[in-house]
């Protein structure tokens, strides 16, 4: 078998997750891990028993043995940590969102272009148990033609790292739209987007944006569906959710509307009272090789207490599907899905959804180098 390659994990907050991961993927090695805080950055070595340790994210870039690098840091610093890493010749899989600024995508994606390596936005909800069911009802023909998509995802913010007072809700808004997209293999080809609402106003001085919730129309290219997506971060009550609802002509989707309790399955042209069905949606484990197929388990979290698991039920299991894509494109020299451009348009559509808001929902159409 051909060598493992080599990865060396940004961040240890988060990305401690996937050190179990590729310690038991056959295609990788978990060769070095970069963290400001010697005392956590040890800690965490000496636990996974990995040698080399960095704190500089530039020693990291400048040793020759790391392959490809997996950043988890804050989202500010995505961008250009993707493209340095780039520079130094090093392939890239990067947490969400992949930028928080038109021009750092366009960046991203012409760095990639001009190198050859390869570029994966590391987005869980299509790698998630459901989106894998959903994803294949449709492809089975399950769903029959589909007319509609819809996607939420509101959060409360408050108790997070202070960084995210400065987040704008469609700055942030990956979880909503790759699915939406991903499913019917599309991109955005232009958003409307409308605010509602007002933020406190430490919130509004902190991230220049006044809207409580953003909530956004986006047309898909080539396709006569429109999805609908909305986002918060801070003063609304509601209990944390990131759902995606599918309506075909055969059959819809719908997420629970309440964490934990089963999502609902309605099928056409049956009696009134039994279209809906509750359902319990499956594992998909069997899709991956069999050394990391137990990673998809809530039991296997090293950290559960972290924020982004107490509220994001676990990522649904999508964390050995990420690993596994990246390292198959890897050794199979194809694109990772997302790819660069795929990654730019998801991204993108936040932004431009934010911009739209601003303008009073005008119609602003997706940058041209994330349709390519």
């Amino acid at each position: 078998m051909s060598k493992p390659f080599n990865v060396a994990v940004i961040g240890l907050g988060f990305g401690t997750e996937f050190l179990s991961i590729y310690r038991a993927h056959p295609d990788a090695n978990p060769y070095a891990i970069c963290r400001r805080n010697v005392e956590e950055l040890n800690k965490v070595g000496d636990q996974f028993e990995i040698e080399k340790r960095y704190t500089s994210y530039e020693e990291v870039l400048a040793d020759p043995n790391v392959d490809f690098v997996h950043i988890n840091s804050p989202i500010a610093d995505h961008a250009w940590m993707s493209l340095a890493a780039l520079d130094a010749g090093k392939h890239v899989m990067c947490t969400v969102p992949m930028a928080t600024t038109i021009d750092e995508c366009r960046q991203v994606v012409e760095k990639v272009k001009q190198t050859g390596l390869k570029y994966m936005m590391a987005e869980t909800v299509v790698y998630s148990r459901e989106f894998l069911f959903i994803k294949d009802l449709y492809e089975k023909g399950e769903l029959g033609k589909i007319q509609h998509l819809a996607a939420s995802h509101p959060q409360d913010m408050d108790g997070w790292p202070s960084y995210w007072e400065k987040m704008i809700p469609m700055h942030y808004a990956t979880h909503v739209v790759s699915p939406c997209l991903g499913l019917m293999d599309s991109r955005a080809e232009y958003v409307s987007c409308f605010g509602s609402g007002a933020v406190r106003d430490d919130i509004a001085e902190k991230s220049g944006n006044r809207f409580a919730v953003e909530s956004c129309h986006i047309k898909l290219q080539n396709s006569d569906v429109v999805a609908h997506i909305w986002r918060f971060l801070y003063d609304v009550a509601r209990q944390y959710r990131e759902s995606f609802d599918v309506y075909g002509t055969k059959k819809s989707f719908e997420w629970t509307l309440i964490e934990n309790e089963p999502h609902v399955l309605h099928t056409a042209k049956k009696p009134e009272n039994e279209i809906p069905s509750k359902i319990e949606v499956p594992d998909f484990a069997h899709l991956l090789p069999e050394p990391i197929r137990r990673f998809t388990q809530p039991a296997e979290i090293h950290d559960a207490g972290h924020l982004s698991f107490v509220q994001g039920g676990g990522h649904g299991g999508s964390h050995p599907h990420m690993v596994h894509e990246f390292l198959s494109a890897l050794r199979e020299d194809r694109d990772p899905r997302p790819n660069a451009v795929t990654s730019a348009n998801w991204t993108c559509v936040g932004l431009c959804a934010h911009e739209s808001a601003v303008k009073g929902g005008e119609k602003v159409l997706l940058p041209d180098f994330t349709l390519e």
